[in-house]
């Protein structure tokens, strides 16, 4: 059997395959996929969307304990918030087989950086493995579940954005999904608690583990040794490398044998340095960190040396083979690839009818300092809203503003977060503000919907991800729990009412916590709900509607020398009002 998947479904499909019990995740471009498809075979695994990367991990080692085979995924940096149960998980050890999936992202396509997870997964003693293409990420899974309960290791399996989302065809052999039968458990305390009485001879047993691995590692067929044709003898040049390189390595360097890496932690040095004897010069070919090459380097291996920027940004042909030009000179430099002239240009930019667009607005002409978050609403820092002064990570808004209040910054501060954010890790911001008595005012931008990553529900949207209906939480009620007293919700689209409610809590010297809802415009399916239009006879060519950088906003006429009227695209204009709002002459009307 036969399919064309990306990366991410080719995952989904093993864990099936494998008998995956359990599969518990929080989306982030590019890991998304995999729990979106995994939820297609809801009949035999138990799928959920965690409120958090921590609470992913920490479901699927509960999971684990229990006997069963679990899968956990999320992108990068959710790895940073999943690292405190995973660092000691790997001293417990799973039962079940555990598998947990990081989706790095050179070039940081959609992320606010490009962190190389392989150097938390030595760090952790997990066991590693970096699949190239769709087939592989297919086959390493399988691998995976056996390999981790064959060494009661937590195995990590990285992919990146460019095997993600790429599709091949994958062969499936005879797909039959179901679950794997529970590895009976058994109370063991000396096991699964790792308190000081114990975890010196878990330590022991996870070193013992590593060099059972490595053992394991250098007869692993995921690690191979791949000869041109008709190569007989020693070759000028040997290249070390891995995952989505090798694809890159096989194009620009087909003539040289390559020492493909699948297993990548532990290190199968004894087969490194069995190939490196047989070549006369190592190179060593990767995407991101020196994860290999310092490793390689460390076992007194010389490498290569080259000027050619690897290690930073995504890798692609063009940077092989300028690579090869530099240390071998038998191909010319690539060529810089120019764009098109006149070709349209699309700046980063918020829905037309986003509710975030009023808040924005709102808190730009209260010339408050707002710390963002992570989401669509990071895009308020971009001019005409020009709205937001930091974005660190997950939750961190809060945190961020009350720094910057307890450092006695002057002026009106701001915090502002999503609702999916608020959930993941912004309960905690909100709480340590009030207790410290910080005013610190919080927004959360409520559109009901994870939306940035392709709209998954969270505890506020009433459904869970099998689509099952489930309790919705609403978030006044969360700061009310909290001790807050100045809760307020607010429609988004009310942009004198934000204006009004928002100076008057970071005005008040007090915490406040400001709900402001409008739902996702895609997500609800209200992208068409109305039209507005612009009645040119009013229009007074000041330019103040343009202020809300609104995507169906268009210049028209030229009324006198660089101001220009306004006219509204009814192809891409929602209907939402808020440029009818802005405008002092009345010049904007909902005509549907």
């Amino acid at each position: 059997m036969k399919k064309f998947l990306s990366a991410n479904e080719a995952v989904a499909h093993a864990a099936a395959q494998a008998g995956c019990v359990v599969a518990s995740a929080y989306p982030g471009t590019p890991s998304t996929e995999i729990l979106e498809n995994v939820a297609k075979f809801k009949d035999t695994i138990r799928c959920e969307w965690a409120v958090n990367e921590k609470v992913a991990v920490e479901t699927a080692v509960g999971a684990s304990m229990a006997g069963a085979r679990a899968l956990t995924a999320m992108k990068h940096v959710g790895l940073n918030v999943a690292m405190d149960p995973l660092m000691t998980f790997t001293y417990v050890g799973p039962l079940g087989g555990f598998v947990l999936v990081s989706a790095d992202d050179p070039g940081m396509h959609s992320s606010q950086n490009e962190q190389d997870n392989r150097n938390l997964a030595k760090f952790a003693r997990a066991l590693l493995l970096e699949p190239s293409d769709s087939q592989e990420a297919y086959d390493f899974t399988l691998a995976a579940f056996e390999l981790s309960e064959k060494f009661s290791v937590p195995v990590i399996l990285r992919l990146t954005t460019r095997t993600s989302h790429s599709a091949s065809l994958v062969e499936l052999g005879d797909f039959k999904p179901a679950p794997h039968p529970l590895i009976p458990y058994v109370k063991d305390i000396r096991r699964n608690i790792p308190v000081p009485a114990f975890s010196p001879t878990q330590r022991l047993n996870a070193q013992k583990r590593t060099e059972a691995m490595e053992k394991e590692s250098n007869r692993s067929k995921f690690n191979r040794v791949v000869k041109p044709r008709g190569l007989k003898g020693s070759a000028k040049l040997g290249i070390v490398t891995s995952a989505v390189a090798h694809q890159y390595v096989k194009e620009v360097f087909p003539d040289f044998p390559i020492l493909k890496l699948g297993w990548t932690n532990p290190l199968p040095r004894a087969l490194v340095a069995k190939f490196a004897k047989s070549v006369e010069r190592l190179l060593v070919v990767e995407e991101l960190d020196p994860f290999l090459e310092d490793q390689i380097k460390a076992m007194g291996i010389e490498v290569v040396q080259h000027k050619t920027e690897l290690n930073m940004l995504e890798l692609n042909a063009d940077r092989l083979q300028n690579l090869r030009h530099e240390i071998l000179g038998d191909v010319p430099k690539a060529k810089a690839k120019k764009v098109p002239e006149g070709l349209p240009t699309r700046p980063p930019v918020l829905c037309a009818g986003c509710g975030h667009r009023g808040v924005f607005y709102a808190l730009h002409k209260l010339g408050a300092t707002v710390t963002g978050d992570i989401g669509c609403y990071t895009l308020g820092a971009f001019p005409p809203l020009s709205a937001m002064d930091s974005t660190i990570c997950m939750g961190a808004s809060i945190g961020n503003a009350a720094g910057m209040k307890k450092a006695g910054l002057k002026g009106r501060v701001c915090a502002v977060l999503g609702d999916s954010t608020f959930f993941h890790s912004g309960i905690t911001g909100i709480l340590s503000a009030l207790y410290n008595g910080t005013p610190v005012t919080t927004v959360v931008l409520d559109n009901r919907i994870t939306a940035m990553t392709g709209h998954q529900d969270n505890p506020g949207t009433g459904k869970t991800l099998a689509g099952d209906p489930a309790p919705v939480t609403e978030i006044c009620d969360v700061a009310k729990a909290c001790g807050y007293k100045n809760v307020v919700k607010v429609s988004a689209d009310d942009i004198a009412g934000l204006e009004k409610t928002l100076g008057q809590a970071m005005d008040s010297g007090e915490p406040w916590l400001v709900v402001a809802y409008a739902p996702c415009r895609i997500a609800a399916k209200l992208t068409k709900e109305g039209l507005c239009e612009v009645d040119a006879d009013k229009c007074k060519a000041c330019g103040a509607c343009f202020g809300l950088g609104c995507p169906a906003m268009t210049r028209g006429k030229e009324a006198r020398p660089g101001h220009f009227q306004m006219k509204i695209d009814p192809s891409l204009c929602a209907g939402c009002s808020q440029c009818s709002q802005v405008c002092k002459f009345g010049a904007i009307r909902r005509v549907r």
